[in-house]
């Protein structure tokens, strides 16, 4: 393929545009760790766009030799532009299929542990976050409300691949989700929903967080809308010094999960 005709151009959508996303039911994902961490947990690939202008490497061998998806080659240029100058993204762009937003998707446990971001602004913030959660053993991750896309390109990277390990749901209301931590506490599954805010109750490492939790990180700019505050069973602060009032949502969602993390294994021990 050495032009942008019609299937270069829907695939050259999904960089931009969420709706074409949603409505194709389909994403770009670019570079070797994110697309070898999708294949291996096993998320279907609808297509793999090679550069006709070299030779596979033999990571990207293998994945054209091995994984049941259409294939397609294009000119150096044009791979280029869907792996938005990503010279890690020249070799190969995987084209993947849209997960059902199901929050059954997210295992819920008596080590339940969960993060939920409420109507969050950056994309990148977004793939920050779940790579934290990942990292720190969360089950799954929960966007709410008019927010940014999980799926935007900017998030996947972000991800560094975790988005392929971790559940990760979009909702459009609180509601849903209540409903959802309503059924796993009748199913015995004490779930607690603790957020996090500059006026806590308590700092968070005065805070038991070993029981099932799911936490909650507000907007960047305006933190937890109150129809959270609300539905939160706790609301807990991160102590700081210094002329800072507050942290970037994902550095303070990684400085809670690494602190929940950090309770669970001393309780372990």
């Amino acid at each position: 393929m050495t032009s942008r005709n019609a299937s270069f151009q829907q695939w050259q959508a999904l960089l931009t545009n969420r709706n074409k996303r949603q409505r194709s039911r389909e994403f770009l994902v670019q570079g070797v760790r994110p697309i070898t961490i999708a294949v291996e947990r096993g998320w279907p690939v609808r297509a793999l766009l090679h550069n006709a202008d070299r030779s596979p490497s033999r990571w990207a061998r293998e994945l054209l030799d091995t994984v049941p998806a259409e294939q397609f080659a294009l000119s150096g240029e044009l791979l280029a532009e869907l792996g938005e100058k990503n010279e890690s993204a020249a070799e190969l762009v995987a084209v993947l299929e849209l997960p059902p937003d199901d929050l059954d998707r997210i295992e819920v446990r008596a080590d339940f542990l969960g993060v939920l971001f409420d109507r969050p602004t950056s994309p990148g913030n977004i793939g920050s976050i779940i790579r934290s959660a990942d990292a720190f053993g969360a089950h799954g991750m929960i966007v709410t409300g008019h927010a940014a896309d999980v799926y935007d390109p900017k998030s996947v990277r972000a991800s560094t691949g975790s988005l392929f390990s971790l559940p990760s749901v979009r909702v459009s209301a609180p509601r849903e989700v209540t409903s959802w931590v309503r059924a796993k506490r009748a199913a015995g599954v004490p779930v607690a929903i603790v957020g996090t805010d500059e006026h806590g109750e308590a700092d968070v490492f005065d805070f038991d967080l070993t029981g099932p939790v799911l936490l909650l990180v507000g907007n960047e700019t305006a933190g937890l809308s109150s129809t959270w505050r609300e539905l939160c069973d706790h609301l807990v602060r991160i102590p700081m010094v210094g002329s800072a009032s507050s942290l970037n949502a994902a550095n303070a969602a990684t400085a809670v999960l690494y602190e929940t993390s950090r309770q669970r294994s001393r309780k372990n021990c």
